[in-house]
């Protein structure tokens, strides 16, 4: 058996893993971080995300002149998550974040030449108003790769003195402890089966959420919310709780451990990384949700941007397990995207011309590419024609074009002459994030679906996709674990999705977006500082 020793084991190769191996490294201490996925997918599910973050009082926000603060900010966080107020370690964490996201994310990503795209989004504002009451969400120039490259590159900065072991294609079996306190890790090398002893009187759990594994996350789904009877899976596969429950047999807690942020609108991947694998897309504003009969989904009318919680339960309670978004060439042009390193490369690669030519003249790439890659993305000259496509992919007769034409007459009947398109709520939502003018950038001005020249029309086939655990193990303040009395378990520490971003689930119900990156860091930071410290 190979026998490693160090100050600190850390279990999980993600940005949350990472950050706390950087920082532990920083301040001295001998590192083993174990990682089961490949060295070239180093950093996880960072790896592949858009990179939005929401962070507080920024220069960034009062350069664009948003009036924002820790205590406005956690206001928001607590009417949105609906957090318990006796819930202190959660709530000790969301008021954390709020006071901290601005030195201790932002200042320290500008410090590692990490940088911003100048606009400040407004995203999940709430369905009355209860969201972000600000605009928060800021987005990495280079997206979330380039924040993870960048960390891993910190990384091997730090490694001084061959600190750092790095162990890739490694699963840990086993938390181990001896005199009362952790003692280390037992792992097995995946690619020779050989098994491998790592001592260290710290170890740091970061290996994920649950959501990774449908059979655990079927598991967890709260039984008085709607399950769909399948779904995508836009989570990291390695996130599938086990260590959760390795922790829980030394007296950790696990909480809200059905508390999950899915994702409403997903579409297979087209060539998969692993099974179920989705993408997760950003719904058009503008194109009408329907069911799986084409009937607009009501009475409320399903619009991103407000409630991603509610969207994801409104379509989890559909007959069928997939919906559709119809919608025109001219709407797609403007709106239609997909959350992503992936399939942002003006973002991701920092094409800033490219990118700013797409905004204003419509993504033409991005719409090419999924109509020849995506059997779910359909295009049709005219309604009868695209009814007959979406029944011959889900193999049935739920389409009656008849029913189609319908649902887009009715919506398309507010703009007729004497008529008010306000009165619909979904044009009224439009009108609203309109009037903040990154959203103008992105949203069409309301129309009719069969205005001439917007055409041709398409049909996205939808379904809801997972993607983050919002419980976790229970930590404090230090990213300890505690167990059940609220007692630190000697040596175990807890960071990122794997804690709830802090807590056991410092977002409560719903996040404002964006919490996750900075929650990994956040978390991971504090672990760091905790370990060298001796908390």
């Amino acid at each position: 058996m190979a026998s490693l020793q160090a100050d600190v084991v850390v279990v999980g190769g993600g940005l949350a893993g990472i950050v706390t191996a950087l920082e532990a490294l920083r301040a001295g201490q001998r590192v083993v971080l174990l990682d089961r996925d490949t060295p070239e997918r180093f950093g996880g599910l960072a790896r592949w995300a858009f990179g939005g973050m929401a962070l507080v009082d920024t220069p960034l926000q009062r350069r664009r002149r948003i009036q924002d603060s820790p205590e406005r900010a956690f206001a928001d966080w607590m009417r949105f998550g609906e957090l318990d107020p006796a819930d202190i370690h959660a709530v000790a964490w969301a008021r954390h974040y709020v006071e901290r996201s601005r030195p201790d994310v932002y200042d320290w990503l500008r410090a590692h030449g990490i940088g911003f795209m100048p606009a400040v989004n407004w995203v999940e504002r709430g369905r009355a108003g209860e969201g972000n009451s600000v605009p928060r969400y800021h987005i990495v120039w280079g997206t979330a790769l380039a924040l993870t490259q960048r960390m891993i590159a910190a990384l091997r900065e730090a490694d001084s003195g061959g600190r750092l072991a790095l162990l890739h294609r490694h699963r840990v079996l086993a938390l181990e402890q001896a005199g009362g306190r952790m003692a280390g890790v037992q792992a097995v090398d995946e690619a020779s089966g050989a098994p491998v002893q790592v001592t260290a009187a710290a170890v740091v759990i970061a290996s994920g959420g649950i959501n990774g594994d449908p059979t655990e996350l079927r598991r967890n789904w709260p039984p008085e919310r709607p399950l769909p009877s399948r779904f995508l899976n836009g989570a990291h596969p390695y996130a599938d709780g086990r260590l959760h429950h390795a922790a829980a047999a030394l007296g950790a807690r696990i909480v809200r451990a059905g508390e999950m942020w899915n994702y409403a609108a997903g579409i297979p991947h087209p060539f998969p990384h692993f099974p179920g694998h989705g993408l997760s897309l950003i719904p058009c504003k503008s194109a009408l949700w329907l069911d799986a009969s084409g009937r607009r989904i009501g009475p409320e009318p399903l619009v991103t941007g407000f409630d991603t919680h509610w969207l994801c339960q409104q379509v989890a309670a559909q007959q069928q397990p997939w919906t559709w978004h119809l919608l025109n060439r001219r709407i797609a042009l403007k709106e239609f995207a997909i959350s992503g390193a992936e399939h942002n490369p003006r973002i991701r690669d920092k094409q800033l011309l490219r990118f700013l030519l797409d905004t204003l003249l419509g993504n033409r790439r991005l719409l090419a590419q999924m109509q020849r890659e995506s059997p779910h993305f359909l295009v049709a000259d005219t309604l009868p024609e695209l009814a007959e496509r979406m029944n011959a992919l889900t193999c049935s007769h739920d389409i009656d074009p008849a029913v189609l034409q319908a649902s887009v007459d009715a919506f398309d009947a507010h703009f007729a002459p004497g008529a008010d398109p306000a009165a619909d709520l979904q044009v009224q939502r439009i009108l609203h994030a309109r009037q903040w003018g990154p959203d103008r950038l992105r949203t069409c001005k309301p129309a009719p679906l069969q205005a001439p020249g917007a055409g041709p029309f398409i049909a996205i086939h939808t379904q809801l996709i997972t993607r983050k655990s919002l419980g976790g193990l229970r930590t404090d303040l230090h990213s300890r674990v505690l167990d059940a009395n609220g007692v630190p378990i000697p040596g175990l520490y807890c960071v990122g999705e794997a804690a709830g971003f802090g807590g056991g689930g410092a977002c409560g119900k719903r996040s404002l977006e964006g919490t996750f990156l900075p929650g990994c860091i956040l978390t991971a930071r504090a672990a760091a500082r905790a370990i060298a410290t001796g908390h």
